[in-house]
């Protein structure tokens, strides 16, 4: 906690900062060309839309109940595009309805930060706000039978309705105190919600939240780090949460150089990932050191029998390193580390070494043994790793052999989720569902296909009649 000296002092720097700041964003000049994520596949929709009754071709599975939500930035307007960053923008959730084998309706929402509300001319939405940040533009799920748009970096989750409008602010209904994350994980042994998160204004602690099955949060355990790490994601085991504590911190330069996100490549911080005790305390975290490199996000994490942590990751070789305008990076590839908790070294695996990223796996095996994990290819280009490229990934973690689904010349999948066919399915029986952008025609299609017939006929292709950009995250809500 912050001495009265330490605050003080804090709020005489930090206006001055935010001054020169200011003054230096609206000095940066666009880039040549055009924006990189403002324009081509990623160039905003300016617009909501409602869609009633989609175009199928197909048949959607009667079991499936629910709504397809995806995420991601669209601005309503960029003031500064020289300083302008992907992770930055104005949230725009995407949402399908399917019910009795048909696609109900589509519909576009943006977030309604105060920015938002102003640009739309608006009444601002109610609730509590961070002071720095009200934009959750990251994540979408249900947390506590609620709908739930998410960030990181310290912004508060925003409520919103089952069609996408902004409900509120809501920070757990007042029980968050400090910050949250894009990525909290489900143990579904016992229905809690757990997350590493950190703020942008706090650069020496990070939190481990629990939020219990009420949706509400149980547990801010403060875990001591350095230099403000950005942490995007972790992952949690029988009795451990995983902290990937590596070098991508808060850089001030960049802050008073006027970039809106101010995170840089820093080769000083060490790089390692920390075990720290679901039920015990941040201060007994097991920190382990691993070579440089970055991890926006893991598939599964378990215990092994000998009680060494083994968790697959999608490695980069940096992050935010090679431009200021969105990740960055050289390469990256997807890894089996294995976390030794009591010799503290990080044993590393090359699982598949092509360039992807948003593995995704049955998530009713979180904390538990498992076999495969579904991701999507990256564009293999350096400082272009977050655009996708064409194909669908499969890993069989028991044979080692990746199945891949080509989705044809200019078409870019997202995120893709796996639907079990029922609570007692197994493993691989069910579906994986997800958002193909097709630039021939600038269009987009919900597709849903047979997890163990990957590379067969859709199992059904939902249309929407127009692009929706490349965005982060996506999840099935079901409507149980």
């Amino acid at each position: 906690m912050a001495s009265v000296v330490e605050n003080t002092i804090r709020s005489a720097v930090v206006p001055v900062m935010s001054a020169v700041a200011t003054f230096n964003r609206k000095r940066r000049k666009a880039p040549q060309g055009g924006h990189p994520y403002l324009t081509g596949i990623h160039k905003p929709m300016t617009g909501e839309v409602t869609l009633a009754d989609l175009r199928v071709d197909g048949d959607i599975p009667k079991q499936l109940d629910g709504r397809y939500l995806r995420i991601g930035p669209n601005p309503v307007t960029v003031a500064d595009e020289g300083s302008y960053h992907w992770f930055v923008g104005d949230g725009m959730a995407h949402g399908i309805r399917i019910h009795d084998g048909k696609a109900k309706w589509y519909r576009n929402r943006w977030i309604r930060s105060n920015a938002v509300s102003d640009a739309l001319g608006e009444e601002r939405k109610p609730g509590t706000r961070k002071p720095r940040t009200d934009t959750a533009n990251t994540n979408i799920l249900e947390i506590g039978g609620r709908t739930f748009a998410i960030v990181e970096a310290g912004g508060f989750p925003v409520e919103l309705t089952d069609e996408l409008e902004t409900v509120a602010h809501n920070p757990f209904d007042g029980t968050l105190n400090n910050a949250f994350s894009a990525h909290p994980h489900l143990d579904p042994q016992t229905g809690e919600m757990h997350a590493i998160c950190y703020d942008a204004a706090e650069l020496e602690t990070v939190w481990h939240v629990v939020i219990g099955k009420d949706g509400k949060v149980k547990r801010e355990e403060p875990i001591a780090v350095s230099q403000g790490p950005s942490i995007h994601d972790c992952q949690i085991t029988e009795n451990h949460v995983l902290v990937f504590d590596l070098p991508a911190t808060f850089s001030v330069k960049r802050m008073l150089a006027g970039y809106s996100f101010p995170y840089d490549w820093n080769p000083e911080h060490k790089a390692r990932v920390g075990l720290c005790p679901r039920e015990g305390s941040g201060a007994d975290t097991i920190w382990c050191d691993v070579e440089p490199c970055y991890v926006y996000h893991p598939a599964n994490a378990f215990e092994a029998e000998d009680g060494k942590v083994i968790v697959d990751v999608v490695v980069h070789e940096s992050t935010y390193a090679r431009t200021t305008f969105g990740p960055g990076g050289a390469w990256s590839r997807l890894e089996r580390w294995t976390i030794d908790p009591v010799s503290k070294k990080v044993d590393r695996k090359i699982l598949n070494d092509r360039a992807q990223e948003f593995p995704r796996y049955d998530e009713r095996m979180s904390t538990s043994d498992y076999r495969y994990i579904y991701s999507i290819a990256l564009a293999g280009e350096p400082d272009q790793l977050d655009m996708a490229g064409n194909e669908l990934f499969k890993h069989d973690l028991k044979t080692g052999e990746t199945a891949v689904r080509h989705f044809g010349e200019n078409c870019h999948p997202g995120e893709f989720v796996f639907l079990p066919r029922s609570a007692d399915s197994a493993e691989d029986d069910g579906w994986l569902i997800g958002l193909v952008i097709d630039m021939n025609n600038e269009t987009t299609e919900l597709q849903i296909l047979k997890a163990n017939d990957f590379t067969g006929e859709p199992q059904a292709i939902i249309h929407v009649p127009h692009r929706i950009p490349p965005g982060f995250h996506g999840n099935w809500i079901s409507a149980a």
